[in-house]
């Protein structure tokens, strides 16, 4: 069992073969501390419920770990859409997302912030919000997840993708205390924070702090990117082979990342390539970083 005050480090699991019986042995393999999984398909709109034997024995098999988890909604979640259909079935999916984390005790649901789809109607994407998602936050019962809004990468009229763009996002859904962040390098780094200057990573977890306060950072996703700075393109790649690590300060970034006050407990997934024991190797060079076993390079 690892510090409470250190942030355990996992991954995107994957559960060919069931929630328990396919995600643990996962977990297992890649020596995952912290875990991620889908509850459905995450390109669809299907709603499917669990297997009562898969639940219990996934819920009883992170506890025996001590492994938080966590669930990550369907992509195609957007409440700030101007379709009305795709706001519905968001709102459905949303509440059975967080239903499902209730029933496996996960700490919190990741939703993309999603997209207004059109620059004039960025404000009455936040007052939908307000309007739409709000009622789900204030009807979730004492103990249920928190929901974890992940910025994207800043393609379209994103509703949020730098840190301060979560300034708006969180005062349209009143600061409502089930709302917290998810963090992901690699979309922030896309939105146009400099992550790999010396100090840029810490300067940046400084903004989202001074923007939504402390205590609201609920999970991180650790992932090298593809793309330049400023791209506004999510493409994900293994931690030291992509471009927040290519510089002069090489994976300087992730070690101030785990050694920042805001990550200290927030449990870290890597969503980076899985070919060729990609995750293991990711967790295992996050792990010493974290424990000043590697110096960055």
């Amino acid at each position: 069992m690892i510090d409470p005050a250190l942030p355990p480090i996992g991954a995107r699991v994957q559960i060919k073969g069931g929630l328990a019986r396919g995600g643990l042995a996962y977990t297992d393999a890649v020596g995952a501390r912290a875990v991620q999984v889908f509850v459905g398909n995450p390109r669809g709109w299907r709603l499917t419920d669990g297997d009562p034997r898969q639940d219990a024995a996934f819920v009883e098999g992170c506890a025996e770990r001590g492994v938080p988890a966590f669930i990550h909604t369907p992509f195609l979640v957007n409440v700030g859409s101007p379709t009305e259909a795709t706001v519905e079935q968001s709102i459905a999916s949303l509440r059975h997302n967080l239903r499902r984390g209730r029933e496996l005790g996960v700490r919190g649901v990741v939703v993309h912030a999603g997209s207004a789809v059109g620059e004039d109607r960025y404000d009455a994407a936040l007052a939908q919000l307000h309007d739409r998602l709000l009622p789900v936050l204030d009807e979730l019962p004492d103990g249920a997840p928190r929901l974890l809004v992940e910025p994207t990468a800043g393609g379209g009229r994103a509703l949020a993708a730098t840190v301060e763009d979560l300034g708006p996002y969180f005062a349209a859904l009143e600061d409502h205390p089930a709302l917290g962040v998810c963090f992901d390098t690699c979309h922030i780094w896309a939105a146009g924070h400099d992550l790999a200057s010396p100090g840029g990573m810490t300067a940046t977890l400084d903004a989202l702090v001074a923007t939504v306060g402390a205590g609201r950072l609920g999970l991180v996703h650790a992932n090298d990117s593809l793309d330049p700075c400023g791209s506004a393109r999510d493409r994900h790649t293994t931690i030291g082979a992509g471009t927040i690590t290519a510089g002069v300060h090489g994976t300087g970034p992730f070690a101030e990342l785990l050694a920042h006050p805001a990550t200290a407990g927030v449990a870290v997934v890597v969503e980076t390539p899985s070919e060729d024991d990609g995750h293991a190797r990711d967790i295992a060079l996050l792990t010493a970083l974290r424990d000043g076993a590697l110096q960055p390079a």
